[in-house]
């Protein structure tokens, strides 16, 4: 299959794809059907190709043509992905106090050399 023929990003049923930690892939596709398993393969092959990702998604084609069923739960939250809009929830009266470390050979800090 060549890259014009695999699915498009858009159209893959998990969504960030590409950027799901490899241990939450099993069973983040334990939710869907042949075909969803079966886009996100052809994906894979497109596109990234990597070994054990392509083992994952064909053990699993696998199971589902040998009788097992998707699980028909929804898939869940990618927990990697922060939900905090903006970034970090420090700002200025939260943070701590200002870092200013001593010169070396300071001779009021014991603990430096004098």
């Amino acid at each position: 299959m060549t890259q014009n023929d695999s699915p498009r990003h858009e159209d893959l049923p998990l969504p960030d794809y590409d950027h799901l930690p490899l241990g939450t892939l099993p069973t983040r596709i334990t939710g869907l059907d042949e075909s969803g398993v079966a886009a996100l393969l052809d994906y894979e092959r497109a596109h990234g190709d990597r070994l054990p990702v392509v083992q994952i998604l064909e053990n699993r084609l696998e199971a589902l043509r040998n009788g097992a069923e998707p699980s028909g739960t929804a898939v869940p939250d990618t927990p990697e992905k922060s939900s905090a809009a903006g970034g970090s929830p420090v700002t200025p009266a939260t943070s701590g106090p200002p870092v200013n470390p001593p010169s070396q050979g300071d001779p009021t800090n014991p603990a430096q050399p004098r």
